[in-house]
């Protein structure tokens, strides 16, 4: 069956695996081929002029983009995305693979024949980390990424490592504008699917690992640091701001003692939160979703939230100190605004500051 897709490749140093990728690809029925060389070495460009050869000799028309260095595979991949958008040729979108031949054949296939068939819709590579052959590396890195994406980000991915992804043209060029240079890309490719509502699909397919994937160049912890940007700057802002309502709270706990336990913890609480939530609101829209726009639903949506964590706040703390005196009041409002803050940063991210 014939494709109208192209097949991206972005390598770095490949070896005889890149031959095999573009072999299969060559008779799996696309429409065109782009590879990107990614600064490779000079004893391994060879193997790009052989996979160009092989291609040829199967009919399928190919391009070999290269970088005068390693530039990393953010860049290689945009580098492949504007080529194909200033001629897609008649396809529907391009399916990207890595050179490693972790792929199999029949997957890519289907990631097209999806793509074929629904051109509006990203559809995602997905692997199964629980098989007994997932390098430990590889299942910690993907666990972690898939746990940070579903609190962080309210995305649910499985596989958020995947580097087979069928890419339509309607949402390529939104992907071309994206910031990243490196593995972090392709994390802001997904960001991208949330923050502007894309549709995408995940496709299950085979989990194949070879050499224990001694040729990937994903570090899962620093690189997993890096692309969660939006939980660490949630956490800057929101430690900012609850520094000041903590002080401020111990301070009119003081100012308070001589009132009953409940009236003092909740005066304190109201006073020191709405100082801090000025502070808050402001870093959380310019700094931590970076909403643009009008400011008026935002600051009412911001407030109701505000008043809510404030009543809950005031009470368990209240609650608890009827049972463990008033001495533990620090302790008990920590414990109990660390709660409150895990389910505020998923309120605002999906309510007060949705785009």
């Amino acid at each position: 069956m014939a494709y109208p897709v192209t097949i991206i490749i972005p390598s770095l140093n490949p070896d005889e695996k890149l031959l095999k990728v573009v072999s299969a690809a060559a008779s799996g029925g696309f429409s065109r081929l782009i590879l990107v060389d990614d600064g490779s070495a000079e004893e391994n460009r060879h193997y790009f002029t052989r996979a160009l050869e092989i291609a040829q000799e199967e009919g399928l028309p190919a391009t070999l983009l290269r970088h005068a260095k390693n530039l990393g595979k953010g860049r290689a991949l945009k580098t492949a995305f504007n080529d194909y958008l200033s001629n897609p040729q008649g396809c529907v979108g391009a399916v990207t693979v890595d050179g490693d031949n972790q792929h199999c054949i029949e997957d890519v296939q289907r990631c097209a024949q999806c793509l074929t068939e629904h051109p509006d819709t990203v559809f995602l590579g997905a692997r199964d980390f629980s098989l007994d052959n997932v390098p430990p590396r590889s299942r910690f890195g993907n666990r972690f990424t898939s746990f940070l994406f579903r609190f962080a980000c309210g995305l649910k991915i499985s596989d958020t490592q995947t580097g087979l992804r069928a890419i339509p043209n309607r949402w390529m060029e939104d992907f071309l504008d994206l910031v990243g240079e490196r593995f972090e890309y392709e994390t802001n490719m997904l960001l991208e699917m949330k923050t502007k509502n894309i549709p995408f699909r995940e496709i299950p397919i085979q989990t194949v690992y070879l050499e224990e994937n001694k040729s990937s160049h994903f570090n899962p912890l620093k690189d997993s640091m890096r692309i969660m940007g939006v939980l660490f700057r949630f956490l800057a802002a929101s430690g900012a701001s609850w520094g000041v309502d903590i002080l401020l709270f111990t301070l009119l706990q003081f100012l308070f003692r001589g009132l009953s336990i409940t009236m003092s913890v909740f005066l304190s609480t109201a006073v020191a939160r709405i100082a801090s939530s000025l502070i808050n609101l402001s870093l959380n829209r310019t700094v931590v979703f970076r909403q643009k726009g009008g400011l008026g639903g935002t600051v009412i949506r911001y407030y109701i939230l505000c008043g809510i964590q404030l009543l809950v706040s005031a009470g368990l703390v209240s609650l608890l100190l009827h049972f463990l005196g008033r001495a533990w009041s620090l302790p008990v409002k920590l414990c109990v605004d660390t709660l409150l803050f895990l389910a505020s940063f998923q309120v605002q991210r999906e309510w007060v500051f949705r785009r």
